[in-house]
């Protein structure tokens, strides 16, 4: 089997959607290669200090000579760079047999509000990305209909895989963070103003009985200080509550005891922390836009606009709906469409296209 190569730089950051992405991706696909007697796909890796991982015979570590030379590209046909702003490392001159897969997450600085400058330099980086594949593949239909209208494909082929989801096991561990003592709200993501969720204060107001917990990294500390200084405008700060980043058991614990999910984003390529509150069934309120109409289908509901009476209407309306029928086995049968196996079954496929 010819050497296949994934580039896991990004994995440098561990709470990463793309952190999780190379694993799966990878840990997928090698088990598929293992049923087969082929050889494993490699990992790319940064530096070993940067890494938490176990070490494996696949893994492949970035040096700093690799710089000047990659004598791990001389057997390599496939080369996959896992991200529309990172980087393709093989060298076409000098390594014309190497193939390169490119995937696109999303063009999400177009639909952010980012001045007209970052929008264009963030496109020319894609494009300078997309001019040095073979193939791109896109994990949402949203994104794919994205960069066939703003970027130039010259007929390569263009693909769609979607992300899968991992079945998250049904543990009940106690929590070593904030543990709330009344019903609440969830919101799973890093925090900052993409995400959008000082939308959801309001509902804290109209619903005095409820909590509003968002898990995740705080990634602008000025949307955080924005955020509680609203809370604290509408008298909800003391039910608002924002531990950070947390462990898998404590996510998993927030998402199987929460009342809601809700992730009002103005922009996703696909939208994973969605799909893992389905699968427990929980009634999830989205954003209409990009692509989380897409992956939460008719099985979730949705906010026309982000104002504190359509916010506070749509949650009313919903949870009347979710407990008066039986929604939470649809919700639950929505998630089988995300699947790792199916997934890699796709993305070995489109590797074969390319090097037969």
């Amino acid at each position: 089997m010819p050497r296949i190569i994934l580039d896991c730089d990004l994995m440098k950051f561990p709470h990463s959607g793309l952190y999780h992405y190379c694993q799966n991706l990878t840990q997928h696909i090698n088990s598929l290669l293992t049923e087969e007697n082929q050889a494993l796909m490699q990992m790319y890796l940064p530096p070993r200090k940067k890494l938490r991982l176990i070490e494996e015979p696949h893994h492949l570590i970035e040096r700093k000579w690799h710089k000047f030379i990659q004598p791990f590209l001389k057997d390599c046909q496939l080369w996959h760079a896992p991200f529309q702003s990172g980087r393709i490392v093989p060298n076409k001159r000098k390594f014309p047999h190497v193939k390169v897969v490119l995937t696109i997450h999303d063009l999400n600085f177009l639909h952010e509000g980012k001045p007209a400058n970052y929008q264009e330099k963030s496109l020319v980086r894609t494009q300078t990305l997309i001019d040095q594949s073979d193939a791109i593949i896109c994990i949402s239909e949203f994104t794919r209909n994205d960069v066939l209208t703003h970027c130039t494909t010259n007929g390569k082929p263009i693909h769609v895989i979607y992300n899968g989801l991992n079945p998250l096991p049904q543990m009940d561990d106690d929590v070593s963070i904030y543990k709330p003592g009344r019903e609440f709200l969830l919101g799973l993501g890093y925090l900052n103003r993409k995400k959008n969720y000082h939308v959801l204060l309001p509902l804290l107001q109209s619903n005095t009985d409820l909590e509003l917990i968002i898990l995740g990294h705080h990634d602008d500390p000025d949307y955080v200080v924005s955020m509680r200084n609203y809370a604290q405008k509408l008298g909800v700060d003391d039910r608002l509550k924002l531990p950070g980043t947390v462990s898998e058991a404590e996510k998993i614990w927030h998402l199987r005891h929460c009342k809601a999910f809700l992730h009002p984003s103005l922009a996703e390529g696909f939208g994973l922390p969605v799909i893992e509150a389905m699968q427990f069934g929980k009634p999830v309120f989205l954003s209409r836009l990009t692509s989380l109409p897409e992956i939460g289908g008719d099985s979730a509901f949705y906010f026309p606009d982000f104002s504190a009476v359509t916010v506070q209407e749509v949650y009313r309306q919903g949870m009347k709906a979710y407990e008066t029928s039986s929604m939470a086995a649809s919700i639950i049968e929505n998630t089988k469409r995300f699947n790792w196996e199916k997934s890699a079954r796709q993305y070995l496929a489109v590797y074969q296209s390319l090097m037969s």
